[in-house]
């Protein structure tokens, strides 16, 4: 299973799309590897800066996370750059599904518990631990710590805990 714990990158803004995870000039990249310098390079968020993906591991957002093309190149873009989890107000379907394929975290959250979560720590910065067999999900900073719940499907879950579709399938076939 993957690490779902780490810093956190905030994202402060819906309707990001796979273009912008992983700009499409890049899908004809043959291994994941060579998508890891390209993650974000597109996004267009006010200061936001590539240079803030060192030493994150966590992505949290707002709504519709993933529209647009439905290839695995975003998750793998985020995969390959150690981000195995991304916690939204909503994700496009088939991204979503991508990211419990890759053996990945898409939690969703209701939009105040989102703003709660931004408002408390985006300015200050933050740590996120998950815990999966619980289903919740803790974040921490300096001077606080706020527990959420979330929702899974058993057979995502179990997608995850096997660490993707591949791996679920050679363990059941």
């Amino acid at each position: 299973m993957k690490n779902f714990d780490g810093k956190a990158l905030f994202l402060d803004r819906k309707d990001i799309n796979t273009d912008e995870i992983i700009p499409a000039r890049y899908l004809t990249e043959v291994t994941k590897i060579a998508l890891k310098p390209y993650l974000l390079e597109d996004l267009k968020i006010d200061g936001f800066s590539t240079d803030q993906l060192e030493d994150k591991s966590v992505v949290i957002t707002k709504e519709n996370f993933g529209c647009g093309s439905s290839r695995e190149h975003a998750p793998w873009a985020l995969e390959v750059n150690d981000i195995n989890l991304v916690i939204a107000t909503s994700y496009a379907r088939i991204f979503r599904q991508n990211m419990y394929n890759c053996g990945m975290l898409a939690i969703e959250l209701p939009e105040n518990n989102i703003e709660e979560i931004f408002s408390t720590f985006s300015v200050s910065g933050c740590s996120v631990k998950t815990d999966l067999a619980n289903q919740t999900i803790s974040f921490y900073s300096d001077k606080t710590e706020k527990e959420y719940k979330f929702n899974i499907s058993s057979f995502n879950k179990d997608l995850v805990k096997a660490g993707g579709w591949v791996e679920y399938a050679d363990s059941r076939y």
